[in-house]
């Protein structure tokens, strides 16, 4: 183990490089280009004997994975936003092959108008195709997610590929002590990949092929059950992984100061230390708050909202993406899966963050003080600006 001052992005970079990724599809994209750029440099120096393949688009990068997942290979790819988007036919596909392909995502808002910075709604807009998708906190939580996807993504009874993600600027571009494990301790984690390839070098075969509606439901089952092992599977993997290095991130939904919260506030990604910290504030002052983070959005955790619930009276969620829809969509998630339980709370959405907009600590006490209040519940975007002037030229 060794301590290194990483950025989310390099985090991604040496996890791959940890995993010995024998195939990488590169295509550039803000904020994520430093993620391959560096496993550009790794693979030039030979310190990652992998084949680097440089792609035209990102919907390529995603084909190149799909085709070397379905030689065997380990496979890794990274992207963001716009280049996601492009992705979204070959992500069906990924997820339909049972590629186990694990991506990077750097959560970036999606255009127009432009933007670069923090928003889950790229990823949250690829929820139905069949990825599992986990959103970290820190740098740290980035490189032990990443290296856990692929013994997730590759275990037999899963076979589905992985998106890792993380905020954009707020952790991409941030650098933060990161502890990495050795390669012979990562070695020992997760074996070169043994699975069989679907295809044969040399062998004619095909991938995809058509087939009638008196089966196609099946396929679909199959990834449907294989998404709802994945939850168990990960929990021996990450039991596996805090053996190793002594660290645990808690799971799909790991919860803080909960057993005797009037309110608990549901965050994703960097909201949630944000958030922490005004628990510990608002419990100074005797406010008996809570904090839920929404680890893993795919498969859902709906036992784990269930057993949150059935202890608490009111559940607020902070969605960074809205779906137009009747809700935000983890909002929506909870939501379902409390229907028909014995105990459902008081829910409230709030969305809020959008397009990299600064989650304070003031916002985010407001949420909690909104809870507690308790006046209702619905849909509320808490640092909307009431009145903007649009500016027209030409």
């Amino acid at each position: 183990m060794v301590r290194m001052v990483l950025s989310g992005n390099h985090a991604q970079s040496y996890a791959a490089k940890l995993a010995r990724v024998q195939v990488v599809a590169a295509y550039p994209i803000t904020p994520q280009t430093s993620i391959v750029e560096k496993l550009g440099e790794m693979v030039a120096s030979g310190d990652l004997p992998a084949q680097y393949i440089n792609v035209e688009s990102e919907h390529s990068a995603m084909q190149a994975c799909i085709s070397a997942a379905a030689l065997g290979a380990r496979t890794y790819t990274a992207t963001s936003s716009q280049g996601l988007l492009l992705m979204h036919e070959l992500l069906h596909w990924a997820s339909g092959a049972r590629a186990p392909v694990v991506m990077g995502v750097v959560n970036r808002a999606i255009a127009p108008p432009w933007s670069i910075f923090t928003d889950h709604a790229d990823t949250v807009a690829q929820r139905d195709t069949g990825w599992i998708q986990f959103y970290s906190e820190s740098n740290q939580e980035v490189l032990d997610t990443a290296i856990m996807a692929f013994r997730l993504a590759e275990h037999e009874d899963v076979l589905l590929p992985v998106m890792v993600t993380e905020d954009a600027f707020y952790l991409s571009h941030t650098v933060e002590p990161v502890d990495v494990p050795s390669q012979d301790e990562i070695d020992g984690f997760l074996p070169r990949r043994t699975t069989r390839g679907l295809l044969r070098p040399g062998i004619a075969g095909r991938l995809g092929s058509f087939t009638t509606p008196d089966l196609y439901a099946e396929f679909r089952h199959k990834i449907a059950r294989a998404m709802v092992r994945s939850a168990e599977v990960f929990f021996e993997i990450e039991d596996d992984y805090h053996r190793i290095t002594g660290r645990h991130h808690g799971g799909p939904l790991p919860t803080y100061r909960v057993d005797d919260a009037d309110a608990v506030l549901v965050t994703m990604g960097t909201a949630t230390p944000t958030a922490r910290a005004v628990v510990d504030a608002m419990r100074s002052h005797g406010k008996k708050v809570g904090l839920a983070k929404l680890r893993a959005f795919r498969p859902f955790p709906e036992k784990e909202v269930r057993q949150l619930a059935a202890g608490v009276s009111r559940i607020g969620v902070l969605d960074r993406s809205f779906t137009f829809g009747a809700a935000g969509a983890a909002f929506t998630e909870i939501a379902a899966s409390l229907y028909g339980a014995r105990h459902r709370p008081a829910l409230r959405n709030f969305v809020a963050g959008l397009g990299g907009r600064d989650l304070t600590p003031k916002v985010i006490e407001g949420m909690y003080k909104a809870l507690l209040k308790g006046d209702g519940e619905g849909v509320e975007w808490p640092d909307i600006k009431r009145r903007m002037e649009v500016v027209r030229h030409g």
